[in-house]
């Protein structure tokens, strides 16, 4: 079981009993049928068509497998910059009129993706698997899935809610951050390897 399915495994049994504990906790009333079809749909339904997708292709073989990655790796990308472009369209303003909230938001967001990635690169090192299975793994340990927070804020909350703004601080502090622990990573691997 790779990690990402198994973060995809724990998402679908523990994403929706999360966010109704944190959500009743602020006494934000959610309904348990929308979290419920906020987990179908954006994980469970994904997850399953990748997974007959995959199989179909495999089925082809490896090398119409590896094609379709090719062709398909630079429309991901588009689509989660396009995510992103109107994720601060339409936060733009709300960033820059309260830097107090924004800061509020990024410092435990900011502390929690270097102290996951930290610790997950460092039990990596002590029970001593290889670098090239650290470096993604402190990198799994450290996401948010901003991608599920922004498609369950927005179904839920709308663009203009103060959720979506959280995501899109998540965004801000998350992806420059993950790009510094692929550096460090990078950098630290003749510390790594003598252990």
């Amino acid at each position: 079981l790779s990690q990402v399915a198994l973060n995809d495994a724990i998402m679908i049994f523990a994403f929706a009993p999360i966010v109704g504990l944190l959500l009743g906790l602020s006494s934000i009333i959610v309904p348990w049928a929308t979290l419920l079809t906020s987990v179908v749909l954006y994980i469970v339904v994904p997850v399953i068509l990748a997974q007959l997708w995959r199989k179909a292709l495999l089925r082809k073989g490896q090398a119409a497998f590896d094609n379709a990655l090719t062709k398909i790796g630079p429309w991901s990308m588009a689509a989660l910059l396009a995510t992103l472009v109107l994720l601060f369209a339409f936060q733009g303003e709300a960033i820059l009129q309260q830097p107090l909230v924004i800061a509020l938001l990024a410092v435990p967001i900011l502390i929690q993706v270097l102290f996951n990635s930290a610790l997950a690169y460092g039990l990596n090192r002590l029970v001593g698997e290889k670098h090239n299975i650290a470096c993604p793994s402190s990198l799994i340990g450290a996401s948010n899935f901003f991608e599920l927070a922004v498609a369950a804020a927005i179904s839920l909350f709308g663009f203009h809610s103060g959720a979506a703004l959280a995501t899109v601080v998540g965004v801000l502090i998350e992806v420059p951050v993950m790009l510094l622990v692929v550096r460090v990573v990078n950098r630290s691997k003749g510390w790594y390897e003598r252990a």
